[in-house]
């Protein structure tokens, strides 16, 4: 270690501290520090030095893959019962071990385990208003569950003291996941604290890139590998997996989890050392058993009618709990009638536990499970996407009696959840949240902060979609699925992933596959001296019951073409990784079942064109554009949202408006077009403000502020005495775009938008400025091609400062130019049209689309929507799909054609 002197803050050292005699506070009194001792001068011998405490250490190093890795015992938290810090490179994670004196009346293992990261670790201070940390982050609840459910399975049966376990980060370069290691010094501080536990156990992380498997991966190379593994075993048995991968092959998974095993058995020798040095001698914990006579009595009462409930499979869950319930109730009133407080302690332990044996034996003596499935039948399937119309996705997906209704909201990129974690990305744009109310198993609960259980769910079906969410390029949006549990009988999380995979294409996000789950069990019988598996069966699709009474419950969540995430509790003290290698195959071919069930209900991304569907349009423009748009501290943004109901993001140069519709997308447009302004081009159609009258004319402002002058010729087709005969101050109009001046003014024009019928100019009000040709591309994600086709056509906003794009040209030469391009020409009307150049008096051929109330919607090619206005009096009767002769006359306040008939 290197002297202190050489770490001490320069700034620190510059100053006289001797000399200005530094001063004690104490008691409220300030005194002066007594003068140094001859003892602390440089001079005096380290034996002369007077109360120096020595700390007993142990330490074991050793190395997995290409990392070192060390534990320590003795230096710090040496009062808890059980303390380990276990280093790799420099990052350090604490572990400590405390159990209670008494075990109070309980009859179920009270063990807690949390996990903290604190921003000391890497040197910050939190951001918070009191500057320290909060509640439990969702990171940290799943850190937590990481370490729990691999060591909870060791405990004894009948060991009711109360555990805690904490583990703290102290230090973190950021390299690596201290979860991991957080979750092997929790095994070494238990097999050094005096609390039975049938331990060690390794717990280890797999990458693989480029087909090559990597032991402990750092968080680089977390980003590039195709899986994510997290396995936990003891020296022959597989306690847990946690797996998130992009649809890997149940072969790949097997070799995967085959090469773990090995690796995770690493780290139990060093325990088991370490524990030899400094462990405490295990305490004899009174362990709370049913003695024999009053098992055999409780179960000669309860036997039989459990097992006729079991064989019935009529009940449905309701039914068959609260007639297992009667029974337990029938059983303690003939305990009570005989004084049998013994019996009356255990006596629903005992029950629960005659209830597993029967259901055991019946399914591995007859292969037929409670509700009278086979071993490998999936329960009846019911999917429905679309069922909330008014949402931007939503789909319920049910299978037996258990329901989930998914919903998904898509917003701007700056609604990201932001993750303030010391190792990962800084924010995610995808979001799974999962909620499991207390009606959906009947009961009354309270709703209260996160919950260690929804979030574990949520955060295994959020890991199974992700891995076939459209890369960042196509769905620039930030995702969240809401899953709510209607009913629960079992696989709620499993259902959560089909109905958010039915819920997104819904939605119009074009999934790569899609994506379902279900769990598999696990029945066994052992041997009650050696404790190994002498027969078993595997269970595919659980119900609620047979999760509870089983051994086993293994999530596997996936496509066709592989396995996207997967989440292994097991009860037991461990089960052979032979029969978690097993169970992948029915787990697959139950996953097929399903996938073909929620292809038939929806198998491509919806589009979004209803009235009432929400809009997301990504716009790209200048950052001076974006600084006038945002106004001061973000006023001039904040009084659009307000006014319009939209919503608008800023990020990297790039703007996105979210609004709830079109009507809502046309609202803000409007307001961006005016801040901001277009790139202009000649024949546009643009709204402005008049700001001053002259004589020759009056000047408006428009498009983001700039200046253009409307010319007394300009104002209608008929002479002008007066211009404040036409406009006045203040007054909004859509203009067209003619050209520049001699001196590179704007010149604009209102007759060239008015028809020219002889009637007096009347001057157009209100209405978005967004000619057709500029009319918003919003995302519809029918495919990949067709998204990369809109963000080409889109052409992004430009701060103007001269107008290059316009080209002046003499009346003869626009004639010209109008007669080669066919726009006037009745016989070349059947061209294709361009966009750009529709203008009044232009003729063409159009096909009728839709029947209004007031008129037309004529499509004129091109993706060029026109409208007809019924003529009063006109009896003339159409139907979809006329074909007409119409001509240009006017455009409306949004940049639509306004047509008429052309009589012929």
């Amino acid at each position: 270690m290197a002297p202190v002197a050489s770490k001490a803050n320069p700034l620190l050292t510059t100053i006289p501290w001797r000399r200005i005699k530094f001063r004690t506070i104490c008691g409220g009194r300030i005194s002066h520090a007594p003068p140094s001792s001859p003892a602390q001068s440089p001079t005096a011998t380290d034996s002369e030095a007077a109360g120096k405490k020595v700390l007993e250490t142990f330490t074991e190093e050793f190395e997995i893959g290409t990392r070192k890795i060390t534990m320590e015992t003795g230096r710090i938290a040496r009062f808890a019962n059980g303390s380990v810090v276990l280093s790799m490179e420099e990052t350090r994670v604490l572990s400590t071990v405390a159990s209670a004196k008494s075990d109070g009346s309980r009859d179920f293992l009270p063990l807690t385990v949390d996990y903290q990261e604190k921003h000391f670790a890497q040197g910050m201070i939190p951001n918070t208003f009191m500057r320290r940390e909060g509640a439990p982050k969702e990171r940290e609840l799943l850190c937590g569950r990481l370490i729990d459910r691999p060591i909870r399975p060791l405990f004894p049966p009948g060991f009711y003291h109360e555990v805690q376990v904490m583990a703290s980060v102290l230090s973190s370069d950021g390299k690596h996941d201290p979860d991991v290691m957080a979750a092997n010094a929790a095994s070494a501080s238990l097999m050094l604290s005096d609390v039975p536990w049938g331990g060690p156990i390794g717990v280890i992380r797999i990458g693989r890139i480029g087909g090559q498997l990597i032991v402990n991966p750092s968080m680089d190379e977390l980003c590039l590998s195709d899986l994510n593994l997290v396995y936990a075993c003891t020296k022959d048995k597989t306690l847990m997996i946690d797996f998130q991968a992009r649809e890997i092959s149940e072969r790949d998974l097997e070799a995967a989890l085959r090469f773990a095993h090995p690796q995770a058995v690493k780290y139990l020798e060093p325990q088991i050392r370490l524990a030899a040095k400094a462990g405490k001698q295990k305490k004899d914990y009174k362990l709370y058993t049913v003695s024999g006579d009053t098992y055999e009595k409780i179960r000669s009462l309860s036997e039989g009618p459990i097992e006729a409930v079991f064989t019935d499979p009529t009940y449905g869950k309701f039914e068959r709990g609260e007639a297992l319930d009667n029974i337990g109730r029938d059983v303690k009133k003939i305990l009570e009638e005989e004084g049998d407080d013994e019996g009356l302690k255990v006596l629903s332990k005992t029950v629960d536990n005659v209830r597993k044996k029967v259901v055991r034996r019946r399914i591995i003596g007859e292969g037929i499970r409670v509700d009278g499935r086979r071993l490998d039948e999936v329960r009846p399937v019911y999917c429905e996407a679309g069922h909330l119309p008014v949402l931007h996705g939503s789909s319920i997906f049910s299978r037996g009696d258990t329901q989930v209704l998914c919903t998904v909201t898509l917003g701007a990129p700056g609604e990201a959840q932001v993750l303030d974690s010391l190792v990962g990305p800084s924010s995610k744009r995808f979001m799974l949240h999962y909620s499991f109310p207390p009606f959906c198993t009947n009961e009354v609960g309270k709703r209260v902060g996160l919950n260690r259980r929804e979030v574990g769910h949520g955060s295994l079906a959020e890991k199974a979609l992700l891995a076939v969410m459209p890369p960042e390029a196509n769905c620039p949006y930030t995702v969240r699925i809401n899953s709510e549990v209607m009913a629960s009988d079992g696989s709620t999380s499993m259902a959560s992933v089909c109905a958010g995979s039915m819920a997104l294409l819904d939605a119009g996000i074009p999934l790569r596959e899609h994506v379902a789950g279900l769990s598999v069990g696990l029945i066994s019988e052992t041997d009650p001296a050696t404790g190994e598996i002498t027969d078993y069966r595997i269970l595919t699709d659980i119900l609620g019951l047979e999760d509870h009474l089983g051994d086993m419950d293994f999530k596997i969540a996936g496509t066709r073409n592989g396995v996207t995430a997967i989440q292994l509790d097991i009860k037991p003290a461990g089960v052979p990784l032979d029969i978690i290698c097993e169970s992948l195959e029915p787990a697959r071919k139950g996953r097929i079942q399903i996938l073909d069930h929620m292809e038939q209900e929806i198998n491509v991304p919806r589009t979004q064109d209803g009235r009432n569907s929400p809009r997301i349009l990504n716009l790209k423009y200048s950052n001076e554009a974006i600084r006038r748009l945002i106004g001061p501290l973000g006023a001039l943004k904040r009084k659009i949202e307000e006014e319009t109901g939209g919503r608008i993001s800023v990020n990297d140069g790039s703007l996105t408006v979210v609004a709830k519709n079109q009507s809502v997308l046309d609202k803000v447009m409007e307001k961006i077009d005016f801040i901001v302004g277009r790139e202009i081009e000649k024949g546009g159609v643009y709204k402005g403000i008049v700001t001053s009258i002259k004589e020759y004319g009056a000047f408006v402002e428009f498009n983001g502020g700039q200046q253009g002058l409307l010319h007394i010729s300009e104002l209608a087709h008929e002479p002008v005495s007066r211009v404040s005969d036409v406009v006045s101050i203040g007054q909004v109009l859509n203009l067209m775009c003619i050209g520049l001046d001699v001196r590179g003014n704007i010149n604009l024009s209102l007759k060239a938008i008015l028809p020219k019928t002889g009637a007096k100019a009347t001057p157009v009000v209100g209405g978005s400025t967004t000619p057709v040709q500029q009319t918003p591309k919003v995302w519809k994600p029918t495919s990949n091609i067709e998204m990369k086709q809109q963000n080409k056509d889109y052409q992004p906003a430009k701060a103007v400062d001269s107008l290059s794009s316009i080209v002046i040209r003499s009346a003869a030469e626009c004639d010209e130019a109008d007669k080669s391009s066919g726009l006037n020409n009745p016989s070349k009307a059947d061209a294709p049209l361009d966009a750009k150049k529709l203008k009044i008096g232009t003729e063409l051929t159009a096909k009728v689309q839709q029947i209004r109330a007031h008129g037309l919607v004529l499509d004129c090619g091109s993706d060029i929507r026109g409208m007809y206005r019924f003529e009063a009096g006109s009896g003339r009767k159409f139907v979809v799909g006329d074909k007409l002769r119409v001509k240009c006359t006017s455009f409306s306040g949004k940049g639509i054609p306004v047509m008429s008939l052309v009589q012929g």
